[in-house]
């Protein structure tokens, strides 16, 4: 068949939670767009994931957060315990350091799965044109879509990698509905119950070559006893998750991340491209808010183009456009940038407080007077950021 080459007004590669939370933006605001994904499945990396305020606020402006806090509960609480002294602090997660209540719904942890199919995409594969400054999506039916290329330096390997899954208790896991984290040498681990039957569970590590390769490979079985051997002196309700692992939930990743100063300075569109979620701000999950920020970006990028194509009376020029994107890259380089600068030095002051070697009684100080009694409950305002609302597209 004949390759039959056409244009789109909005192509949106990847169908990530960036990618279809966009799309479901421009849609509320009444411009059409083409998303398209590698994989024949929607990327379901990860069991599940923890969406702060600042998720929800986002959620409400697409139109889809009831969807889902009809079924994911708030938490009441969380506490953080150190392996080795055994003790448990405290810490609340519905009010900022002020005592004053979170916006929106607080935080909730959902599969992954429930947000991605908020919005089916279409089936495509992509390949990069390596002749020329440009990307050409190639659709199964045949047809192509030109996008141009937006180059950005290679993200980089924290040094630690991580572990998740979904534990199952056909019979009740009796757990209270709050977060458990565990801190240890080297090591973070935490259970969020989803339900009265499952459990979320994931483990941070410091890189362990020999460990990592064997985890690389993807064998969930693998994964699993790994992990197990891992967190024996852990208290059980951790032993007990992972041992109840959904075995298809298991996965493993080393934490990618990019450097603040390549999103604060590099170059983050070019003409009417741009980039979103993890292709803008990849970063470590130590404040839970790659999922979050990605759907920031979406709202931001959807308020901005749906403000003009509104403005202009649902027309839009290339030069207008090629405006609003860089209003919503400077929107967001600062914003991103500063999540990535907190996600980083929150998981080596929390994963290194535990430490036994060299300066690890530094760490330990930094983490339980610096980082829990002054930091951490500052942090709520900063996960509480409001990324405004999409306007509403006359029918």
């Amino acid at each position: 068949m004949e390759n039959v080459v056409m244009k789109e007004e909005v192509v949106i590669v990847g169908g990530g939670i960036a990618g279809l939370a966009t799309a479901l933006a421009l849609k509320r605001v009444g411009v059409k767009s083409l998303v398209l994904e590698r994989s024949n499945e929607l990327r379901v990396t990860g069991a599940a994931l923890t969406l702060f305020s600042n998720a929800w606020i986002a959620l409400e402006s697409l139109g889809v957060a009831h969807k889902l806090t009809s079924a994911y509960k708030p938490y009441e609480g969380g506490q953080v315990t150190d392996v080795a002294s055994g003790v448990t602090k405290e810490n609340t997660l519905t009010k900022n350091y002020k005592g004053e209540e979170w916006q929106a719904t607080g935080l909730r942890a959902i599969h992954r799965r429930a947000l991605l199919e908020l919005r089916s995409i279409e089936k495509a594969k992509t390949r990069r044109d390596n002749d020329s400054f440009g990307v050409i999506v190639h659709l199964e039916d045949g047809t192509s879509v030109h996008t141009k290329w937006l180059g950005l330096k290679d993200v980089v390997h924290s040094g630690r990698c991580a572990v998740r899954g979904l534990g199952l208790f056909p019979e009740g896991h009796g757990l209270q509905h709050q977060i458990q984290q565990f801190v240890d040498t080297g090591r973070r681990s935490g259970i969020a119950p989803i339900s009265n039957n499952e459990v979320y569970w994931s483990s941070t590590y410091q890189t362990i070559v020999h460990k990592d390769e064997e985890m690389a490979k993807g064998d969930p079985k693998v994964i699993q006893q790994v992990t197990l051997e891992s967190v024996v002196g852990y208290p059980q309700v951790v032993k007990d998750a992972v041992k109840q692992s959904d075995m298809q939930s298991l996965s493993w990743a080393p934490l990618l991340f990019r450097y603040p100063w390549d999103v604060i300075f590099r170059r983050l569109s070019y003409g009417t491209i741009t980039v979103a979620g993890d292709a803008m701000h990849p970063m470590t999950p130590d404040l839970g808010q790659g999922g979050c920020a990605s759907l920031e970006d979406a709202v931001v990028l959807g308020r901005h183009i749906g403000n003009l194509y509104i403005r202009n009376g649902r027309t839009i020029s290339q030069e207008d456009i090629e405006v609003e994107i860089e209003m919503y890259v400077k929107e967001r380089r600062w914003r991103t940038s500063g999540l990535i600068t907190a996600s980083y030095l929150s998981g080596w002051v929390l994963q290194s407080g535990s430490s036994s070697r060299g300066v690890g009684w530094l760490m330990k100080f930094l983490r339980d007077t610096l980082f829990y009694k002054i930091v951490a409950p500052r942090l709520g305002g900063f996960l509480n950021y409001d990324c405004g609302k999409l306007p509403t597209a006359s029918s």
